[in-house]
């Protein structure tokens, strides 16, 4: 496929697409009724139906019975671990080798056009990367998410949360289902904006933040504070009425679902003629920019509502460099005056 028939490349070798990140139209006044119902393909598929599916192959295959899980155990915790290791590296490992150990379409539709494995950096364990980011996957990352999944699952299964069986409340556990990526959604907006204070940032999440041209491994390579942060999205479902399936479902939406923001290429080619929709560019920005777009694509606008939006057009741009600027500014007094003081 010629990406340049969907975006730009500049000099530096940084591809865009043409079209502009746009909130969902059900947010659109006055109503875009028939605009809304045509976004609703989108929303569920690909991806929210397979995070589901993926919750549903968890719940038949891989959950233990619950008689099992009222008590916590090396044995049932470690085999989730196992699986959930097992997952991620086929599901994420897939996507590294075909377009970054491969190369499959070479830089066709990859807003970096640089590959990381080409770039050794003294950030990273080893100089690398790849390594970099595969151990803390596996060390932290998805430690943490099993973490959450045990102590999820051992509070159901001891009654410590409001259980909902789908025969007795099958609508309101379906639009529950329906919102779940608007849950995970301002979840990630909330903790992501804690750990962007400065603290947090320097002694937590600057370790994400190496990463400036991320690739699928970089996903889930996290400080355990932040990876335990993230994957928490799935303990709301303790405290709202809900139903564990539905909790396995949120935990999912951000586990597999934090690959999204991570491909690097906007669309993954899967054959001569067609391609996935990789959903990425809104959180690329973010590793490049550091200071926007830190929720999702825009499900429930808080970027937008906060001033941190950026829809990878010139007028964001300038938006956000007069934001830094005004900053910038702010913090001049402060300086002069700690400077008077010494």
């Amino acid at each position: 496929m010629d990406d340049l028939r969907f975006g730009t490349r500049d000099e530096r070798g940084y591809w865009s697409p043409r079209a502009r990140l746009a909130i969902p139209p059900y947010w659109a006044w006055p109503p875009r009724f028939i605009d809304a119902l045509k976004w609703l393909p989108k929303y569920l598929f690909p991806w929210n139906a397979y995070f589901m599916a993926t919750a549903l192959a968890y719940w038949y295959f891989v959950i233990p019975d619950f008689e099992v899980m009222k008590t916590l155990s090396w044995g049932w915790a470690l085999r989730l671990y196992a699986v959930n290791a097992a997952a991620v590296f086929v599901t994420y490992g897939a996507v590294e080798l075909v377009y970054y150990a491969r190369r499959k379409q070479g830089t066709r539709f990859k807003y970096n056009a640089r590959f990381p494995s080409d770039h050794p950096s003294s950030v990273f364990w080893f100089k690398s990367q790849n390594i970099d980011n595969f151990l803390r996957t596996f060390l932290s990352g998805i430690s943490m998410w099993t973490a959450v999944e045990v102590l999820m699952l051992y509070a159901f299964a001891n009654g410590y949360a409001p259980w909902l069986g789908w025969a007795d409340h099958p609508l309101y556990l379906a639009v529950l289902v329906f919102v779940a990526p608007a849950i995970h959604e301002v979840h990630f907006f909330l903790i992501h904006r804690l750990i962007h204070t400065p603290f947090l940032y320097k002694w937590v999440h600057q370790v994400h933040h190496h990463s400036v041209n991320p690739s699928p491994w970089s996903s889930l390579s996290m400080h355990p504070v932040e990876a335990f942060l993230y994957h928490a999205v799935a303990l709301w479902h303790l405290v709202i009425p809900s139903n564990p399936l539905i909790a396995l479902f949120q935990l999912h939406i951000a586990g597999f679902g934090a690959l999204n923001g991570h491909f690097g290429f906007d669309k993954l080619e899967i054959t001569e003629g067609r391609a996935l929709d990789g959903e990425a560019f809104s959180h690329y920005l973010h590793h490049k920019y550091f200071t926007v777009n830190y929720g999702g694509d825009g499900l429930i606008p808080l970027d937008k509502w906060f001033g941190s939006w950026h829809d990878g057009g010139p007028e964001a741009e300038a938006a956000m460099r007069e934001r830094s600027r005004r900053k910038r500014d702010r913090s001049k007094p402060e300086r002069r005056s700690a400077a008077g003081a010494a």
